[in-house]
């Protein structure tokens, strides 16, 4: 099953709707959603999801490249994580951090959907002021 819109059934005036996915709504459900685009918010650990991502690094050493604490890149990571955009692990002393690409997706394919409706909705808004231009109808 694709990812994106579908059209739904008439309207009472004989029109269409859009209706967003149910299945990436309900893979990515309000609370996830929310921690999510909470842990997205920041700079900083937008920089770590990117940084992380292409390579996994430890906790020290992304704390280096940042001008704050060790605790507070760890907050940041314990953000990222609780959101699951991250992962840690143990090695010996060095905790590893690791990007979560998966849910990366699921947050673009959401965020598809809801561009499809905005774009159907305008689309619709358009046909609507075109024919209040056309002047055979009156």
């Amino acid at each position: 099953m694709g990812i994106g819109v579908a059209r739904g059934g008439g309207c009472a005036s004989g029109g269409s709707w859009l209706t967003y996915n149910r299945v990436v709504a309900d893979q990515f459900g309000g609370d996830a959603a929310d921690r999510v685009f909470h842990g997205l918010a920041d700079a900083t650990r937008r920089d770590i999801v990117e940084r992380v991502l292409r390579e996994e690094q430890s906790v020290s050493a992304l704390a280096r490249r940042y001008a704050m604490s060790f605790a507070a890149v760890q907050k940041h990571v314990a953000v990222l994580e609780r959101a699951g955009l991250v992962s840690k692990t143990r090695r010996g002393r060095e905790q590893l951090v690791r990007g979560n690409p998966d849910i990366l997706r699921t947050v673009a394919r959401l965020l598809e959907s809801y561009e499809q409706i905005w774009r159907h909705r305008a689309r619709a808004i358009d046909d609507i002021l075109a024919e209040d231009d056309d002047p055979e109808r009156t």
